[in-house]
């Protein structure tokens, strides 16, 4: 028997549309890694020579020589050490800014939130000397090594992650109900013990989505790190340019350290994207 259709059932033609389309999608993004994959397994003159889809040989050699070319593990280290740093600061003051932004009146509220938003307008380059300028000083003055130090470069980050952090937590914080304040208070907790007991265990998606993003913007950015670093901070995403040096290119090593790089951020973001897609989506729908 024909099953019969829904009157309220897309068209056919839609359906195999979706399909293609998603299909295409598909081999659209997996192909780059398909690329590097096969181009990581490979020995430097079959990467360097014409492209072939599929490798005459596969080696693991790469994955081997990667720690041995350039000092990838202490780049790896600097990078989780900035990024994981910048991450706990960005969300411990973004939830107590949020926190009282949300459910505080106060003087100068709308032109903090204002300014907090607004400063996502500018390109990042436009404070690269300001920020390079200000360290230098400071460094001079009190003898703070901020320039060239992994502290400055956190410092860095957190004028990125935290202006954006701050807004999505607001309006994440304004999703949570108001009467669960004020059932704590009258439980007898305090302002700060309310947060902790009650906001933040209900805005734990809102919270992971932050720590996700203010991760992600700190493991891979270039500009900066470029700048702000020497030959001891270098991080990750400075350190694979070692791999280009001016005798030879060492593609397949770039390949296999841009996927062993890659790892922690893919881990985490699939770990705990249920929370980052309902964080993302109360934050901009509030």
């Amino acid at each position: 028997m024909h099953s019969v259709r829904s009157p309220m059932a897309p068209p056919r033609s839609f359906l195999w549309s979706r399909r293609i389309f998603l299909t295409l999608l598909t081999g659209f993004v997996l192909l780059p890694v398909f690329v590097m994959v096969s181009s990581s397994l490979k020995p430097l003159e079959d990467v360097s020579g014409k492209f072939r889809w599929l490798p005459s040989g596969l080696t693991i050699r790469p994955y081997i020589d990667i720690w041995k070319t350039v000092p990838l593990a202490k780049y790896f280290m600097n990078s989780l050490i900035v990024a994981g740093a910048a991450t706990v600061c960005s969300v411990v003051i973004a939830v107590f800014a949020a926190y009282a932004v949300s459910r505080y009146r106060f003087r100068g509220k709308r032109v903090f939130t204002v300014t907090v938003l607004s400063t996502q307008m500018f390109p990042g380059i436009l404070f690269l000397l300001p920020l390079f300028l200000m360290y230098v000083n400071i460094g001079n003055a009190t003898g703070i090594a901020l320039f060239g130090s992994r502290a400055g470069l956190i410092l860095t980050y957190l004028t990125f992650s935290l202006p954006f952090s701050i807004w999505m937590l607001i309006g994440y914080f304004d999703s949570v109900p108001r009467d669960l304040d004020e059932a704590a208070l009258v439980d007898g907790c305090g302002p700060l013990g309310a947060l902790f007991r009650v906001v933040v265990p209900a805005a734990i998606p809102g919270i992971v989505a932050v720590a996700v993003y203010a991760f992600m913007t700190a493991w891979g950015e270039v500009l900066f790190a470029s700048v702000m670093t020497n030959d001891t901070t270098r991080t990750l995403a400075i350190g694979l340019q070692g791999y280009s040096t001016q005798n030879d290119v060492y593609w397949n090593q770039i390949m296999a350290a841009s996927l062993v790089v890659s790892v922690p951020v893919v881990a985490g973001f699939l770990l705990l994207q249920r929370y980052l897609v309902a964080g993302l989506t109360a934050g901009a729908v509030k």
